[in-house]
C-alpha cells in the first residue's frame, strides 16, 4: 500500500531541473577546486558542510542529500570535516550561489564524541582511521558560525539528527540545563528537520527562482523565526489540549444548555430527559437525532413524561454545534523557552505534547516563545512514496570514501559497506530513542527491484566482497512494508507505538513481502549468505511464524542479536517495550526452527542500565534474570538523554510523559548519581569481578546479603581474586583485593562458576 500518495505533495522526481543539470554527473562530489576545474564548474550552486568523512553511499546524509540535489540539477560541493578553528577551510570551494547546507553528520556531535558518563571518546567512526577530534561539540553551531564568516550574505539550511532534535527547546545532558532552539544559537535561516528530501528540493528550487529564504514559510518539515503569528491562524494554548495542572472538567460542546426560563423545568421529575431518535429528521444514523435548522444549529427532539402521568409531550430546542475546526490553520502555542527552562514540568508537558502533534496526517503547527521571537514548526513532512525512495537510492553513488582518503579505514564504512537499506521510519515509539523523532512513525518501503539492484551493484562494485550481505534492514528490520490498515485510521491515530502495550488491532503484520525479498536476495547470483544485522521487533515477528523460521534458518549467522532492553515490567512500561513474555515467545520459535535446520545458535540480548524508571531492585532482578539464563554481556549500554527523546523529559522531570503531566502526577525514579549509573551497569556485568565489592556493598544495603556467596544461588562470591588492581567502589571508596585479608571458604572458585559461560561462548 502506497500511503499518503493521494497528492497530497509533489513527486520529489517531478521538479524541471535546474539548468546546472548539463554539466552531468560527477563522479563523487567535489571537496577542492581542482575538482571542481576538472567538472567545468566555475562556481557551486550549494555546499554542504558535513561533520562525517565524506563517503559517496546512500547509508550517510550528507552524500545522499548532495546526489538528490545533484539529480535536480545543482552543482554541489562537499566540504567534510572541515578545520573549524577559521573560516579559511570553509571558503576553499569559494561562495555558494544559492546557500550553505549545514550537517553534524549521521551521529548527533555530542553523542559522538562523548560516552554516557560524559567521558571522551578516543576514536569516532566516521574518521579516517578512526581518529578522534575531527568535528567540534555542538558541530552545527561552529559550522554555522564559520559559514558566516566566511560568506556573511549566504543563507544557511541547518538539517540532519543534531539539528532536526534540536527544533525547539531541549533538555541537553552535557550542560544539564535545558538550551533554546538550536536556530537561534547558529543564527540559521530555516531548519529541515526529519526525512528532509522533500523539503529540500522545494526549498532549493524556491531559492534558484529567486525567492527570498525569509519568505518561504509554507514548506512542511520546516522550522524558522518569525516575529508573530500570522492573520488567519487559530491559536491553541497546549495548555489546554492537555492540562499540566489541575485538570476541569471538559465543557460538551453538544451539551444541550437551558435559560432561565426553562429553569424551573430542572425538577426531580424532569432531570431524567432523553433525547429520542426522530425517524424523519437528522443526518445519519438511523434516521439521525437531530433536525437541521440554520448554519451550527440542530433541533433535537426530546420526551417528557408529564407529571402525574398522562400523554407524552414532545418539546423541540435549538443547540449550537461548533463547526469543524481546519487544522490546516491552527498552530498550537507550546510553553515558551524561559517557563520549560525554569519549570521541569512545563518541559515534560512540552515534550507530551510535541510528540502527539507528530503523525504527518493530523499533526498542527507548533509556536514557542523564545524572548521576543517565535520559534515556528511546520507539520512533518509527507513521508516519500516507495517510487520517491527508489528515486534518492538510486542515485550513482560512487558507494566508496572519496579518493583523497587513499587507503585509510573508516569504521563506519567498513560496517556498512555490505549492507542495504531497505526501509525508513519505526513505528515502535521507545522511549529513550530518537529514530521517531527524527524519521517518524509512517514506515517508508523501497521497491523489492530496487533493494535487489542494490545487492547486484555491491556484488559488481563494492571492493572486498566475498559474497556475504551483511544486512537487509533499517531502524528495525523486520518492519518492511508494515502498515496501518485503513490509511484513513492511520492519518488519524495519535498513539505514540504501534506496537505498545501490545500490538495494534488495526496494524497489518504480514511480512509476505520480506519473506519474498529475502528469497530473490539470496537467490542472486554471487551471493552465498543473506544475514539481517538491523534491530528486530521481536513482538512483531511473532505474528508470523513463517518469518521466524526463514530469518532462523537461512539468515542468522549462528548469532542474532535482540533487545529486550530490560527484564522488569515497571522499566519497560517507562520504555514502551514488551514484557519478557514476547521475549520467551519468540526465544522459543528461535530454538525451535534453529533446530530444525540442525543449526546451533544463540540469541544475544541487549539491555539498558540506568534507564528513567529503574530502581536498584529492577536491575537486582535483571542480573539475577541474566544468571538464571547465564549470561554474561560484555557490551552494556548505559542510558543516554538525547534530545527530544520522552525519556529523556522524564529524566529531566522524574515525570512520566507518556501520561498527562501535573506536579501530581506519576514520579519517575532517575539514576542521575554516578555511583548509581555505575551501580546499575554493574549489576547487567555481575560476572565481571571488578564489580564485585560494588555489588556487595548494595546488597547489603538493599538486605539482600543472601545473594553474596559460592553457590549457584547467589549473584556474587563473597572473595575477591588477589590477582586485581584497585578497586574503585560505588561511594568513590578505593579497595585493593591483593592487600585485602582473604576471605576463608570452602575452595577457591566455585566450580559452578567455573562453568558457568555466556551462551555465545558456548558455541565456540
Amino acid at each position: 500500500m502506497e500511503v499518503y500518495s493521494n497528492n497530497l505533495a509533489k513527486p520529489i522526481h517531478a521538479y524541471r531541473p535546474y539548468w546546472a543539470k548539463r554539466f552531468g554527473v560527477a563522479p563523487v562530489l567535489p571537496m577542492s577546486r581542482a575538482e571542481m576545474d576538472a567538472l567545468g564548474w566555475d562556481s557551486c550552486d550549494i555546499i554542504l558542510v558535513s561533520g562525517d568523512a565524506y563517503i559517496d553511499h546512500p547509508s550517510f546524509g550528507a552524500a545522499l542529500v548532495g546526489r538528490l540535489l545533484e539529480a535536480q540539477g545543482f552543482r554541489v560541493g562537499m566540504i567534510a570535516q572541515p578545520d573549524w578553528q577559521n573560516a579559511n577551510a570553509f571558503t576553499a570551494l569559494g561562495k555558494p550561489n544559492l546557500y550553505f547546507g549545514i550537517t553534524a553528520g549521521n551521529m548527533d556531535s555530542m553523542v559522538n564524541r562523548y560516552t554516557a558518563d560524559r567521558k571522551i571518546r578516543s576514536d569516532d567512526a566516521y574518521t579516517p582511521d578512526a581518529a578522534p577530534n575531527k568535528r567540534p561539540d555542538r558541530a552545527v553551531l561552529v559550522y554555522s558560525q564559520r559559514c558566516k564568516e566566511a560568506y556573511s550574505q549566504v543563507p544557511l539550511v541547518i538539517g540532519s539528527i543534531e539539528a532536526s532534535l534540536r527544533r525547539i527547546a531541549h533538555y541537553d545532558y552535557w550542560s544539564d540545563k535545558v538550551r533554546r532552539s538550536i536556530l537561534l544559537d547558529s543564527k540559521a535561516d530555516i531548519l529541515l528537520y526529519g526525512n528532509a528530501e522533500r523539503a529540500l528540493v522545494e526549498l532549493s528550487h524556491r531559492i534558484a527562482k529567486g525567492e527570498k529564504v525569509a519568505d518561504i514559510q509554507d514548506i512542511r518539515g520546516t522550522a524558522f523565526l518569525r516575529k508573530q503569528i500570522p492573520e488567519g491562524w487559530d491559536e491553541i494554548e497546549s495548555t489546554k489540549l492537555d492540562r499540566p495542572g489541575t485538570v476541569d472538567k471538559p465543557v460538551d460542546p453538544y451539551e444541550m444548555k437551558m435559560g432561565k426560563a426553562d429553569a424551573s423545568c430542572a425538577t426531580e421529575e424532569t432531570k431524567s430527559l432523553s433525547v429520542t431518535p426522530s425517524p424523519s429528521q437528522g443526518e445519519g444514523g438511523d434516521g439521525g437525532v437531530m433536525a437541521k435548522g440554520k448554519e451550527g444549529e440542530f433541533t433535537p427532539t426530546l420526551t417528557l413524561p408529564l407529571t402525574g402521568g398522562g400523554n407524552i409531550a414532545t418539546i423541540s430546542m435549538p443547540v449550537s454545534r461548533k463547526p469543524k475546526a481546519d487544522r490546516t490553520k491552527q498552530v498550537v502555542r507550546l510553553p515558551a523557552y524561559e517557563e520549560v527552562s525554569a519549570n521541569p514540568i512545563m518541559y515534560a508537558h512540552a515534550s507530551r505534547v510535541l510528540h502527539l502533534e507528530a503523525n504527518p496526517g493530523n499533526a498542527r503547527a507548533l509556536v514557542q516563545k523564545h524572548g521576543d521571537r517565535e520559534v515556528w514548526l511546520n507539520p512533518p513532512p509527507i513521508p516519500l512514496t516507495t517510487k520517491e525512495m527508489d528515486y534518492v537510492y538510486d542515485m550513482p553513488y560512487a558507494r566508496a570514501p572519496h579518493p583523497v582518503y587513499g587507503k585509510a579505514k573508516i569504521p563506519a564504512w567498513e560496517m556498512i559497506r555490505f549492507s542495504v537499506n531497505i526501509m525508513r521510519g519505526c513505528f515502535g515509539g521507545c522511549t529513550f530513542c530518537s529514530i521517531t523523532e527524527h524519521e517518524g512513525r509512517i514506515i517508508q518501503s523501497r521497491s523489492e527491484e530496487s533493494i535487489l539492484k542494490e545487492v547486484e551493484e555491491i556484488r559488481d562494485k563494492v571492493d572486498g566482497f566475498t559474497g556475504v550481505i551483511s544486512d537487509l534492514g533499517g531502524p528495525t528490520a523486520n518492519m518492511y512494508r508494515i502498515a496501518c490498515k485503513s490509511e484513513k485510521i492511520e492519518q488519524s491515530c495519535r498513539k505514540l507505538s504501534c506496537v505498545y502495550p501490545g500490538v495494534c488491532e488495526n496494524l497489518n503484520t504480514d511480512h509476505s513481502a520480506l519473506i519474498q525479498l529475502y528469497r530473490k536476495a539470496r537467490a542472486i547470483k554471487g551471493v552465498k549468505k543473506i544475514l539481517i544485522g538491523s534491530g528486530l521487533r521481536y513482538d512483531l515477528a511473532v505474528k508470523s511464524p513463517e518469518y521466524v523460521k526463514e530469518l532462523v534458518q537461512h539468515h542468522v549467522g549462528g548469532y542474532l542479536k535482540i533487545a529486550p532492553e530490560h527484564s522488569e515490567e515497571n522499566v519497560l512500561s517507562k520504555m514502551m517495550k514488551p514484557g519478557m513474555g514476547a521475549y520467551a515467545e519468540f526465544k522459543a520459535m528461535f530454538e525451535k526452527f534453529s533446530a530444525e535446520a540442525g543449526k546451533k545458535q544463540y540469541l544475544i540480548p541487549y539491555f539498558i542500565a540506568a534507564h528513567p524508571g529503574t530502581t536498584d531492585e529492577d536491575m537486582l532482578n535483571l542480573a539475577l534474570w541474566l544468571k538464571k539464563y547465564e549470561f554474561r554481556l560484555d557490551q552494556v549500554q548505559n542510558f543516554t538523554p538525547t534530545p527530544m527523546a520522552m525519556a529523556t523529559a522524564m529524566y529531566h522531570s522524574g515525570k512520566n510523559p507518556l501520561r498527562k503531566v501535573t506536579a501530581d502526577s506519576e514520579n519517575v525514579p532517575v539514576a542521575k548519581a554516578g555511583n548509581v549509573r555505575k551501580l546499575h551497569k554493574a549489576f547487567i556485568r555481575y560476572h565481571d569481578p571488578a564489580n564485585w565489592p560494588m555489588l556487595r556493598e548494595a546488597l547489603k544495603k538493599m538486605g539482600r546479603a543472601d545473594l553474596i556467596g559460592p553457590g549457584k544461588k547467589h549473584l556474587v562470591p563473597a572473595f575477591q581474586p588477589a590477582v586485581m588492581g584497585v578497586v574503585r567502589q560505588s561511594d568513590g571508596s578505593a579497595f585493593n583485593p591483593s592487600k585485602a585479608r582473604p576471605i576463608k571458604q570452602k575452595g577457591s572458585m566455585p566450580k559452578a562458576f567455573n562453568n558457568f559461560k555466556n551462551a555465545a561462548h558456548k558455541a565456540k
